[in-house]
């Protein structure tokens, strides 16, 4: 078991952005408009025929029939299927206007279905909304469809719809199998109906199936967690998730059901973060990196392994060079060098469309500042290294004097352990793999201009 000292956690376990995207969410700015995305938008029509790279999709399901204390995401708790029936028909209107100025048939080779809960659209609504994206977008042979899905929402036939719509990869929300914990953030669901879906999937084809886990949730503990644990690996998903649960009761009011007495102590948390690491890593799972594993011969560690691997609002990603389309409540989209995110509440974004605009009400557009210091936080928390010549060549720059007060900073880091520094570039270690995101937060010119940083969760 990796030991963290008590040292290193008060010094490096801060608040700091999970980096789905450089700069962060919070960074956006609502002077960047609809006239903005559409600019992005056509000019990447407007780019050399058959040299646009394939588009990934995002579409935003913000439903869900009962709610899981621990949520942060945007969402509406409702048992009325009518409500997506209005909304599918809003998301039919933002495709339309997106085809307006792309085109229609572009090439899609990802798309992922997020929430809220997809799964609490019928198999019709599915089959609707999956009708509809065909019919303006091109999906490529091949490509990555997934779909999240609670458990407690399908059956094998519902699965069966799932797999005749075209997607190829499930990720179920487990979160932990304990049924204490389970009781304490409100989402009580048996291991045996995960284990069933998971086998049900396997014989229907999906390519990859994905757990969701979350640690330092109330009532865990290390040895509870390690229970779990076994289990996961006894279903064998092809790829796993794991998050740390960051408690923001002041931001996310679902959470303010949740004891804070009964949450695991930082000390608990870290064992639950390093007896996962090594449980999982034992058994087989490549370590992609902060939250992720794979399994070795998974798209996700292949991707790794060749150095393609990504972060976008999803997570690790293979499609690194992909625009992202963003439909739907609150999604957040990627067009060059810009970033874009729709309207949170259902009203405005109904609004909005109704008037025939899109609905993006913030976003921001990349300076060649943030665009090299992407490329640097990505490396680091994709492959864990960075060459200073590849940086060089790519931006015509001198790595080691524009970012001589950063290298400084990583001085420290290095004689702690959590980073190797030489003539030729930065390497994580294995301790440092723990504090990705505090190494990558040396470069983020934003965050060490903010000293408050309370709106972000901490590092372990």
């Amino acid at each position: 078991m990796t030991v963290i000292t008590p040292e290193l956690l008060s010094r490096f376990d801060v608040p700091g952005p999970r980096y789905t995207s450089y700069p962060t969410a919070d960074r956006f700015v609502e002077t960047f408009s609809e006239a903005d995305y559409i600019h992005a938008l056509t000019h990447r029509q407007s780019g050399s025929v058959g040299k646009q790279p394939p588009l990934s999709l995002y579409v935003h399901i913000p439903f869900c029939e009962s709610l899981c204390y621990y949520c942060a995401c945007n969402k509406i708790i409702t048992q009325h299927k009518a409500q997506a029936t209005i909304y599918l028909r809003y998301l039919n209107q933002e495709v339309a206007l997106h085809t307006r100025h792309l085109g229609r048939g572009q090439a899609v080779s990802q798309l992922h279905l997020g929430g809220g809960t997809p799964t609490f659209l019928s198999d019709a609504q599915l089959r609707q909304l999956m009708a509809m994206l065909r019919e303006h977008f091109a999906f490529t042979p091949g490509g990555e469809y997934s779909v999240e899905v609670d458990p407690r929402t399908v059956d094998e036939s519902r699965l069966a719809v799932l797999a005749e719509l075209g997607f190829n990869r499930l990720s179920f929300g487990v979160q932990d199998f304990d049924p204490d914990v389970q009781k304490a953030v409100h989402r009580i669901q048996p291991a045996d109906q995960v284990f069933q879906l998971v086998d049900a999937a396997r014989r229907l084809g999906f390519e990859s199936v994905n757990v969701d886990l979350i640690y330092g949730l109330p009532l865990q503990t290390p040895q509870s967690f390690e229970r779990t644990l076994a289990q996961v690996k006894q279903l064998g998903p092809d790829r796993i998730a794991l998050y740390a649960y960051a408690h923001l009761p002041e931001r996310f009011k679902p959470q303010r059901r949740i004891h804070a007495h009964e949450l695991p102590s930082v000390a608990d948390k870290v064992a639950m973060l390093s007896r996962s690491l090594d449980a999982l890593t034992d058994a087989g799972y490549v370590y992609i990196g902060m939250d992720h594993f794979a399994l070795p011969d998974d798209s996700l560690a292949v991707a790794k392994r060749q150095g393609r691997l990504h972060r976008n609002f999803q997570g690790y990603s293979t499609q690194a060079d992909s625009d992202l389309i963003a439909l739907g409540v609150s999604s957040i989209g990627r067009v060059g060098s810009t970033y874009s995110q729709n309207a949170k509440t259902m009203a405005e974004y109904g609004d909005l469309l109704d008037q025939g605009h899109l609905p993006v009400v913030r976003g921001l557009s990349l300076s060649r500042d943030d665009l090299i210091r992407r490329s640097i936080i990505m490396a680091l928390m994709c492959q864990g290294h960075l060459q200073y010549e590849s940086i060089n060549l790519a931006w015509l720059m001198e790595f080691k004097t524009l970012f001589a007060h950063e290298l400084h900073q990583l001085e420290d880091m290095q004689s702690q352990g959590l980073v190797q520094l030489n003539d030729g570039g930065i390497q994580v270690t294995d301790m440092g793999w723990f504090f990705v995101r505090g190494v990558a937060m040396v470069f983020d010119r934003y965050v060490q201009k903010d000293r408050d940083r309370s709106r972000f969760s901490k590092i372990i």
